[in-house]
């Protein structure tokens, strides 16, 4: 639900900013220091081929700007400066900004502008930090960076940035290889997202092949989630007491598992819904399990203090894993756990209580 508003609010800005400027176009502009007189290449891949869209001739002063029509769906591009590129997303026509300088120009910048240019900034930052901290040895088998990096691709995984992630190679290697079992799961997250929301994006077409060229699907095979039986999570909850989803689904008919980030803007109104079928089903044997991923645990412990059913909080260490195990693909996702086991994943909060009135 947060996903669809997301993405509908987007459309709306993007299509009002189109009728403000009559120009259907995205922006990059900045300043490198230190360029003067240098060209600068804007380039767009395809199939993995590099090539130039346009350029220009750096001033003294360093600033530049380089607009470009809008491809009708997000996309990955790069400045190259001599032989150092630096990349960025675009997601519709928005204006991203890049501050560098010309002897560190892939290294020491800063991406602005939208929410997608700031990830991809920070992935890039954290994959640099891992290559000087190891010359590459072994980077592909990082569980601590692959972790984080997973924890971004779950928190967006239709986003652009996701994709830019599964394709990276490092030391002419994938990161992200689809022969290895913890790998494929994050790949096939990201493959579900794209199937469900960019159906059109001439990206989805490549991830569903590459994730199901690691199962040997037969010619009917689609990328669906799979249904899982109940797995046990055991986090604490705000009071500092260990809460089992196993030991909530003995206690009572049904239990509703719901992911979410507290912080994010359409988690109130998705919490009222839920607030809605707990004051419904609670004398009837029904309670919530909410696991919280946010990234601040002062803001989940504030909003979890407020809840009546169980909030538990999910840290860094463990978010991915998690996530993982069901097959979590975007924030808020909801469960509905009845006999012991995952009888229904509710993809439209409005029909919660719809759905629970079948088990209770």
């Amino acid at each position: 639900m947060m996903k669809i508003i997301h993405g509908i609010a987007l459309m709306a800005t993007a299509a009002l900013m189109t009728a403000c400027t009559g120009k259907n176009e995205w922006t990059v502009n900045g300043q490198i220091e230190g360029a003067d007189d240098q060209t600068l290449l804007l380039e767009a891949s395809t199939n993995g081929r590099w090539y130039a869209l346009d350029s220009v001739k750096l001033p003294k002063s360093g600033n530049f700007t380089i607009s470009h029509k809008a491809a009708g769906y997000p996309d990955i591009y790069r400045l190259r400066l001599a032989d150092k590129t630096l990349y960025f997303p675009i997601d519709s026509i928005e204006t991203v900004t890049v501050v560098s300088r010309a002897d560190a120009f892939d290294k020491e910048y800063t991406l602005d502008g939208s929410d997608a240019a700031q990830r991809l900034m920070s992935v890039d930052r954290q994959l640099m930090a891992a290559l000087a901290g190891n010359s590459g040895q072994g980077i592909q088998t990082d569980s601590v960076l692959k972790r984080e990096l997973a924890k971004i691709m779950l928190a967006d995984p239709a986003g652009i940035v996701s994709y830019y992630i599964l394709n990276k190679k490092l030391n002419g290697k994938p990161l992200y290889d689809p022969t290895n079992k913890t790998d494929i799961r994050i790949i096939g997250a990201v493959a579900n997202a794209f199937d469900q929301y960019r159906p059109n994006d001439p990206r989805t077409a490549y991830l569903k092949r590459l994730f199901l060229s690691s199962r040997q699907p037969s010619a009917t095979q689609t990328v669906t989630a799979e249904e899982v039986p109940l797995i046990d999570i055991s986090l604490y909850d705000d009071k500092g007491q260990m809460q089992k989803l196993s030991d909530a689904a003995a206690a009572n008919k049904v239990v509703v598992l719901n992911f979410t980030v507290y912080s994010a803007e359409a988690a109130p109104a998705y919490n009222i819904e839920l607030n809605k079928a707990y004051e419904l089903f609670h004398d009837r044997g029904m309670t919530i399990y909410q696991v919280s991923v946010d990234p601040d645990e002062y803001v989940w412990k504030q909003a979890a203090r407020t809840l009546p059913w169980i909030t538990v909080y999910n840290p860094s260490t463990a978010s991915a894993e998690n996530l993982l195990k069901y097959n979590v693909t975007a924030l808020p996702t909801t469960f509905i756990v009845a006999n012991g086991e995952i009888a229904e994943r509710v993809d439209d909060i409005t029909t919660l209580q719809q759905s629970l009135a079948r088990y209770l």
